[in-house]
This record gives structure tokens, sequence and C-alpha cells, in this order.
């Protein structure tokens, strides 16, 4: 009969296993483009073959996003996604409420704002969420060609749009 582990040498063991799955699912998330739900992203590891649970990818998720390398943003129903943060930092986002396609815009006057009220209040440490979501232009109904005069789409202002993914 083979020798028991001790219980330090077993959590040692499980410790190493739950880290590499944890930085598997990391790297999935890493792979994907737009915001993600924590049932999506454990969706798209399993389908690559990672063998994780679900409280995994949710506790990776929570690790990445308290380490400052995933944004968070709530969908309508209050459920939290997730994106890889990019490597210039944290960053505020435009998101589509018809297909999900997200957009960083530029906060530096918000994040300077922000840095103005800490400054000037007797508050501490603070923090803030900003989420500003839209329609994006692929979503966005065509305008009939007599009501436009041009067959352009509503409210494009005739402007190419970006890769809609």
């Amino acid at each position: 009969m083979g020798r028991r582990r001790s219980g330090q040498q077993a959590h040692l063991v499980l410790g190493a296993r739950t880290a590499r799955r944890r930085a598997a699912v990391a790297g999935v998330l890493a792979d994907y483009e737009e915001f993600v739900s924590a049932r999506e992203l454990h969706a798209l590891a399993v389908a690559r073959g990672v063998r994780v649970g679900l409280t995994t990818v949710y506790r990776a998720l929570r690790e990445l996003e308290e380490g400052g390398l995933a944004d968070v943003v709530m969908d309508e129903s209050g459920e939290r996604l997730y994106r890889p943060r990019p490597a210039d930092g944290h960053q505020h986002y435009l998101i589509c409420r018809s297909c999900g396609t997200s957009r960083p815009v530029d906060s530096a006057a918000l994040e300077e704002w922000v840095e103005h009220v800490a400054g000037s209040s007797e508050f501490a440490a603070l923090e803030h969420q900003v989420q500003l979501t839209g329609i994006c232009a692929p979503c966005q109904p065509e305008a009939a060609p007599a009501e436009s005069g041009a067959g352009s789409p509503a409210l494009g202002g005739g402007q190419p749009s970006a890769a809609h993914g």
C-alpha cells in the first residue's frame, strides 16, 4: 500500500493544480476581445479542454480584478462582465446594449476630476465606476429611404463605422 500524503503536502498539490487552472482561465480571458461573463468564460475554457469548475473561474476573475488585470462592467441585469485590462491601465468603455461590442473611451478628464475630488475632500482611496452604453452603428436600425432622403443609417451621421465584432 502507498503512503498517504500529509495534509500540508496534499494542500500544496491542490494549490498548484488550482493555480494552473486559474492561469488557464486567465489565458482564455486574454484571448477574448469583448466583455464576457463568468459562465461564458467557463464554457469557452471547457470548449478548449480546460478542466475547470465554475467556482474556480469566479475565483480567477476576482483575483484578476483585484490585481488590476481585468476590467469589469455590469450588464443590464447586474451581472459582472470581464475583459483583460490593457497594458496601459484602467479604461472606461462604451458598450453596445444590443450586441455587447465595447470600445475604450478617452476618460482623462474623468480621471482628473476623480483626483481633484479625492484631493479636495476628506475621503481617501476613492474608487469610481462609470459605464456608458449605447447602440453601435451596425446595430442601429436603418432609416427608410423616404425618411432620411439618402438611405443612410439612422443616427449614423454618414460616418464609417469600426469593424463590428
